[in-house]
């Protein structure tokens, strides 16, 4: 005989032989015990209320686009970067770099408020 029939023949046999057994295992449990009953672990989330995207500009033209750092780890060297892309090649948009209060979980209602005064355009940093 080859060697794959003698294989063939070796695995239908250990899975007849042990079948039955594995049956009798799994099943003699469940005719014993009671039933239980099981909780979903996840609970019941809070309702979502979803909030739309502020409108975005038509053009940055005549905008100060803010590049803030929300005080993710090294956040403000990329702000930076871009803050410079824009010098380079977008110079007629005015640019500031500003570096939000406390971590990125604080809010900052005196930044926010003085971008919205000054109908300024955001691009937050939020980390990588």
């Amino acid at each position: 005989m080859s060697k794959r029939i003698l294989v063939l023949v070796g695995t239908v046999l250990l899975v007849g032989l042990t079948g039955g057994y594995l049956q009798e295992v799994v099943a003699a449990p469940q005719q014993d015990e009671a039933m239980i009953t099981v909780l979903n672990p996840r609970g019941k989330p809070p309702s979502i209320a979803l909030i739309p995207l502020a409108p975005r500009p038509v053009s940055l033209e005549g905008k100060t686009v803010y590049f803030v750092d929300s005080g993710f780890p090294t956040t403000h060297l990329f702000m930076k970067e871009l803050q410079s892309w824009f010098g380079k090649n977008i110079p007629q948009v005015k640019t500031e770099f500003r570096q939000k209060i406390g971590s990125f979980f604080d809010d900052d209602p005196k930044l926010w408020a003085e971008i919205k005064e000054k109908k300024g355009v955001v691009v937050l940093g939020v980390g990588h």
